[in-house]
């Protein structure tokens, strides 16, 4: 192999691992946001829903860590600006609503929205920078989180509809 082969696998694990990161990242986020929710709300159901959507990301980034760790990379751990942003929107909502139920699964669905477009994107933009088991990885994470999703917006369905 001579030094411009070494050189192009090196900028694509680089490539593979940035990718990765940044779905540890918006998993990063969803933590942070339900962790934030759950304390916003006294209703049972809602805190189950957002245990169960921590565990996922939880269970994501586990998976997303094993693969960075042996690709040799340094696993991410803040949060995106969005994600801050969308903690920070979700807060202030829930305080000037009196932690109405209607204006949280909204705000849920709209991390939720953010989290599946980042799948989305690695999806469509980084496929060549990823092994075909870490796209099928993602495939499976990014259904999860539609479920997640999906999850939200049945609740919300159902207090518009009530």
């Amino acid at each position: 192999m001579n030094w411009h082969q070494i050189n192009n696998q090196n900028m694509k694990k680089e490539k593979t691992i940035e990718v990765l990161n940044s779905l540890i990242t918006i998993n990063n986020d969803r933590i942070e946001g339900y962790e934030t929710a759950s304390k916003e709300t006294s209703e049972l159901d809602l805190k189950t829903m957002f245990a169960k959507f921590i565990s996922t990301s939880k269970k994501c980034n586990q998976e997303l860590a094993k693969e960075v760790n042996m690709l040799g990379g340094e696993v991410a751990k803040g949060t995106k600006t969005s994600g801050k942003f969308f903690r920070a929107w979700m807060d202030v909502k829930a305080a000037l609503t009196g932690k109405d139920r209607k204006a949280i699964l909204n705000s849920c669905e709209y991390g939720e929205d953010q989290a599946l477009d980042a799948y989305d994107k690695a999806l469509e933009n980084d496929l060549e920078h990823l092994t075909a088991n870490q796209q099928t990885m993602i495939i499976a994470q990014r259904t999860f989180l539609e479920s997640d999703h999906d999850h939200v917006n049945s609740m919300r369905d159902a207090l518009l509809n009530a």
